[in-house]
C-alpha cells in the first residue's frame, strides 16, 4: 500500500469507547473460527503426508518412509499406551490426586513420531505436555506424576535419559536448548552421521514468546544442531493461531535463515520422517531447522481450563476424523494384516500400564519438608541452612506434626 493510502486512526470522542481490532477481540466470532478452521484444516500444500486420514498410504517425493510390519506395530503401541495413561492423568487430577494435568490428546504422532526420531545421543528439551516424547525416551510414565502432584520438580536425570526436566514457563526451554546446541557445536560433536543434535519442543503459542525468537536468532548465527518442533494444535490456551501469525509458523524459519517445514503432526509416518531428516540435517552441521507439526489439541489446555468457552463442537468433531490412531490402526488392518488379537493384546498392555500408573499416584509419599533445601547449591549455604532451621522449627509447634528426618 503506498503511504497516501495511509490513515492515522482517530482517537474516539471522550466518553466513548472504540471497538477493538478483530485480532484482539476478547472472543473470537462463530465466522472467525469456521474461517480459521476451513482455511487450515488440511495444513496447505506444502503439508507433508505419507498416510491420510483414511489410513492410505502416500508416498512424498523427499520424505518417503519404508517401515516394516513389526515397525508398524510398534509406532501403533507407542501411540495407543501413551494415550492411555494421558487419560488416566486427567481421571487422577479429577478425583483430586493431582493438582493439576496437561493433557495431549490428540497430539500422539506428533510427539512419537519425533520421539522416535531421536538418537540415544540427542537431546530433547520438551514443555509440559510431551508426554509422548518421554515415553519414547525411556522414562517410565510415573516419572512424570510428581511434577502434577507437586510433591518434585521432575525425578529423572536428563543426562542420562537424554530428556530434559519439563518447563512450565512458555517458550523458556528453547533458550535452553539453543545453548546446549550450541555446546554440541562448539565440543565439535556436530559435522558427520555419528553427530549429535538437539530437539526442542514447543507450542504455536510459544511462539509468540520473544525466549522462542531468540532462540532462532542464536541458533541459527552459531549454526547450531538445534530442530525446533512446534506442535501447533491451533489454540494457545483460548487463542486461535490466527491471532499469533499472519504467515504460517513455518514460514518464519526464512526470517532467521533456515529452512522450515510443515508436517502433518496427526500422521507419525510423516512426523518420523520429516524429523529424522531435520535431525541429520543438524547432526551434519546444516542446522538449525523448524518443524511446524500440523495438529489438533483435541482436549483442554490443561485441566484448569474450559474449552468450550472459546472453541465451537464441529471444530473439535471435524478434527475427530483425523484421529492420528485411528487411522494408523486402519492401516494395519487394511494393508498389513493386523488382526484383532493384536489390537486386543495392546489394549490390554494399556490397561495393565494405566493402573499401574494410578496406583503409584495413590501410593506416592509426601515429601519431608526439608527436602526443599537440600538440592539448592552443590556447597552448603549458611543462608539455606538457617532458613530450613527456621521452618522446621516453625512446623515442630504444630502438635500433629511429626519430627521430619530427625531434626527439630
Amino acid at each position: 500500500m503506498s503511504p497516501e493510502h495511509w490513515t492515522r486512526p482517530v482517537p474516539p470522542e471522550h466518553g466513548t469507547t472504540a471497538d477493538p481490532p478483530a485480532a484482539t477481540a476478547a472472543k473470537p466470532t462463530r465466522e472467525q473460527v469456521i474461517a480459521g478452521l476451513r482455511a487450515t484444516s488440511e495444513g496447505g500444500a506444502d503439508l507433508v503426508q505419507l498416510l491420510t486420514p483414511e489410513g492410505e498410504r502416500v508416498h512424498h517425493p523427499d520424505f518417503d518412509l519404508d517401515l516394516t510390519e513389526a515397525q508398524l506395530r510398534d509406532l501403533y503401541r507407542d501411540m495407543v499406551l501413551v494415550r492411555r495413561f494421558d487419560r488416566e492423568g486427567n481421571a487422577l487430577q479429577r478425583q483430586g490426586q493431582l493438582g493439576i494435568w496437561v493433557p495431549l490428546l490428540g497430539q500422539e504422532a506428533a510427539q512419537v513420531g519425533a520421539g522416535r526420531a531421536l538418537r540415544r545421543s540427542d537431546m530433547a528439551f520438551p514443555s509440559y505436555r510431551e508426554h509422548g516424547v518421554a515415553w519414547c525416551r525411556g522414562l517410565d510414565p510415573t516419572e512424570l506424576l510428581g511434577i502434577f502432584r507437586g510433591t518434585d520438580h521432575g525425578s529423572w536425570d536428563p543426562i542420562s535419559t537424554g530428556f530434559h526436566l519439563y518447563t512450565i514457563v512458555i517458550g523458556n526451554q528453547a533458550l535452553n536448548a539453543a545453548g546446549y546446541a550450541m555446546g554440541q557445536k562448539f565440543d565439535g560433536k556436530v559435522g558427520d552421521d555419528d553427530g549429535e543434535a538437539t530437539m526442542v519442543f514447543f507450542g504455536d503459542g510459544a511462539t509468540s514468546q520473544g525466549d522462542v525468537h531468540e532462540a532462532m536468532v542464536w541458533g541459527s548465527v552459531y549454526d547450531a544442531p538445534l530442530v525446533l518442533f512446534c506442535q501447533n494444535n491451533q489454540w494457545a490456551i483460548s487463542e486461535p493461531l490466527e491471532r499469533q501469525t499472519r504467515v504460517p509458523l513455518y514460514q518464519r524459519a526464512a526470517g532467521y535463515g533456515f529452512p522450515g517445514i510443515r508436517v502433518d503432526g496427526n500422521d507419525v509416518l510423516a512426523s518420523l520422517a520429516v524429523s529424522r531428516w531435520a535431525l541429520e540435517e543438524c547432526r551434519h552441521g546444516n542446522g538449525p531447522v523448524l518443524v511446524e507439526a500440523f495438529t489438533y489439541r483435541m482436549d483442554a489446555h490443561t485441566t484448569t481450563d474450559d474449552p468450550t468457552r472459546y472453541r465451537l463442537a464441529d471444530e473439535l468433531e471435524a478434527w475427530k476424523l483425523k484421529d492420528p490412531i485411528e487411522r494408523l490402526r486402519v492401516h494395519l488392518v487394511r494393508e498389513q494384516g493386523a488382526d484383532q488379537d493384536f489390537f486386543d493384546d495392546v489394549q490390554a498392555e494399556s490397561d495393565e500400564l494405566a493402573a499401574r500408573f494410578r496406583e503409584f499416584c495413590f501410593a506416592m509419599p509426601e515429601p519431608d519438608p526439608s527436602r526443599i533445601f537440600s538440592e539448592v547449591y552443590a556447597e552448603a549455604s549458611p543462608v539455606v541452612a538457617a532458613q530450613r532451621e527456621e521452618l522446621l522449627g516453625h512446623l515442630d509447634g504444630f502438635a500433629d506434626h511429626p519430627v521430619q528426618g530427625g531434626v527439630h
